[in-house]
């Protein structure tokens, strides 16, 4: 059962009314609960823990009353971490870099090094040092005239509605201060993201929040004029996204705030639909075409796309569709059906989507293989937490890295797993304006500074203890992958490679490994959809 914020607030309020209460005939009592009562004010004002402050003493009590809130009671006593997304090792090293506290181990690893699937780094013995300011990717093809500079490392899609306004401003602050990116996810662009200038990708989702017309399709001029401020510095546009690929999405009526409605260009009083579907194309051509609008509307911005890729022979007719037109995007974010920070249905979280490691490798070897490779930068999310989450994916094929679990571990998500119910512990994922307000925006944006630069700082030592000195000379030989016999081996064995230009090359056609040699020749640039018999 939820409680309601009286009920939140009664343990601290009554231990007031105690000591006023029993002052007359047991002052010792009286002082107790008295000492009580200002410990709990102390929580409800302090600014550095958002559980402390939405539930003033109760937070710190939280092992001896029963009475408290499953999520933080799951939180705090839950052993099985299996049933939650990540570890508490993880979380506990998201927490502490983004503290500045000590996040070294000592006594060894937890790891289990021989167990099947187990991942490391190959070291040098001649290391090097690496800077963190060469950690950036020039994005912007050859029909680009805004190129962007990205940090390897950002905030991956989480739009304003799923997130408080308290958590979108930390998180846009703490890009400002470290001069990364942050993802408006499809929810548009609000005052909130606004306030503090960090550097933004607007995502484009096929409910064009921010740039539609009163009955929900794209509006050119409301893109161009969106797309002219200079915070904004790349455009995407979301096919799929990992947690539920394939589905659309409703904010009910009674969610639908004046800031919400204002951000994304819908009424208030009504729900606010996200259609499984985009109307503004119908085809891979098509979406191409509004990749080259887009681009014009823009004057020159990158444009690209994200996915999580279902249908192969789909992704192969976009392929197709980029060489028939000549139009191709600047850049790709493949994400993984293991991602997604809110809510989805069990079946689409669990079944439905292709896995971060094998759509990132599909994608990279058919650019490598039409010639494109070269032209389009590739983003990839998907449980992506820790400097050796990002080596992996380079190693993989791609060339930066975005975030959502790990920036809001970093604004303090204790992992509730309540994202859908607006109640949110810390303020976090909420639009409960009470829940929210315990959320400082000015401390948890140094937090969401401090994660991204540390994460870094250990990038950088990974890269460097391999002697490496920047993430292109990262390559899949460098990692090693222990197998089911239990023999390791670089994680190069284990990958299907296309040589460049396979897929161009007749020649070649009869030696393509699988997927490449059935579906490729299956597959159109003029209809979505699998070919079915």
């Amino acid at each position: 059962m939820t409680l309601s914020l009286p009920s939140r607030l009664f343990p601290w309020v009554s231990t007031g009314a105690l000591a006023l209460i029993t002052a007359p005939a047991y002052p010792l009592a009286s002082l107790v609960f008295a000492g009580l009562f200002f410990l709990g004010l102390h929580d409800a004002t302090q600014s550095r823990h958002a559980i402390r402050r939405n539930y003033p003493l109760t937070g710190r009590l939280r092992y001896a009353l029963e009475f408290i809130r499953p999520e933080i009671r799951q939180y705090f006593i839950e052993s099985d971490d299996e049933k939650l997304p990540f570890s508490r090792n993880q979380r506990a090293m998201v927490y502490a870099r983004s503290k500045i506290q000590n996040d070294k181990r000592g006594f060894g690893t937890i790891k289990d090094l021989y167990a099947q699937d187990a991942q490391w780094l190959s070291h040098s013995m001649r290391p090097l040092e690496t800077e963190t300011e060469d950690l950036r990717i020039t994005v912007g093809g050859p029909a680009c005239r805004k190129p962007y500079a990205i940090s390897i490392f950002n905030i991956s899609a989480m739009s304003f509605g799923a997130l408080s306004a308290n958590a979108i401003q930390a998180l846009n602050h703490g890009a400002a201060l470290g001069r990364f990116a942050h993802d408006t996810g499809e929810g548009s662009i609000s005052v909130h993201h606004r306030k503090f200038g960090g550097d933004l990708i607007w995502e484009l989702g096929s409910g064009y929040f921010g740039c539609r017309t009163p009955d929900g399709h794209f509006d050119p001029h409301r893109f161009a004029e969106q797309a002219a401020d200079d915070q904004i510095k790349m455009i995407e546009v979301k096919l799929s996204q990992g947690a539920k690929p394939g589905h659309g999405g409703v904010l009910p009526a009674a969610k639908v705030s004046a800031e919400i409605a204002q951000a994304r260009g819908v009424p208030m009083g009504e729900d606010c639909v996200s259609p499984a579907s985009h109307s503004a194309f119908s085809t891979p051509v098509g979406l191409m075409q509004f990749i080259g609008q887009l681009r014009e509307l823009s004057e020159g911005k990158p444009i690209g796309f994200k996915l999580c890729v279902g249908h192969v022979q789909e992704w192969f007719g976009l392929v197709k569709a980029m060489l028939e037109t000549g139009i191709s995007p600047d850049f790709i974010v493949i994400d993984g059906a293991e991602g997604g920070t809110g809510a989805a249905p069990i079946e689409f979280a669990d079944h439905m989507g292709m896995p971060l490691r094998d759509g990132l490798q599909l994608v990279h070897n058919t650019l490598v293989g039409v010639g494109l490779r070269d032209q389009i930068r590739l983003g990839a999310s998907g449980k992506i937490l820790s400097a050796f989450d990002i080596i992996r994916c380079r190693a993989l094929g791609a060339d930066w890295c975005n975030s959502a679990r790990g920036f809001m571990f970093a604004l303090g998500c204790i992992q509730s797993r309540s994202c859908h119910t607006d109640h949110c512990p810390t303020g976090v994922a909420t639009q409960d304006p009470m829940r929210q307000k315990a959320l400082d925006v000015t401390d948890k944006a140094q937090r969401v500074f401090h994660f991204h630069s540390n994460t870094l700082h250990n990038l950088a030592e990974m890269m460097g203890a391999a002697g490496l000195r920047t993430p292109e000379q990262i390559r899949p030989e460098l990692v090693m992958v222990r197998g089911p016999n239990g023999q390791a081996a670089p994680l190069s064995s284990s990958l299907t490679t296309l040589a460049p230009g396979a897929l161009l090359s007749t020649h070649s056609q009869g030696g393509l490994p699988q997927p490449y040699a059935s579906l490729w020749q299956a597959s159109s640039p003029h209809h979505f959809g699998p070919t079915l018999n």
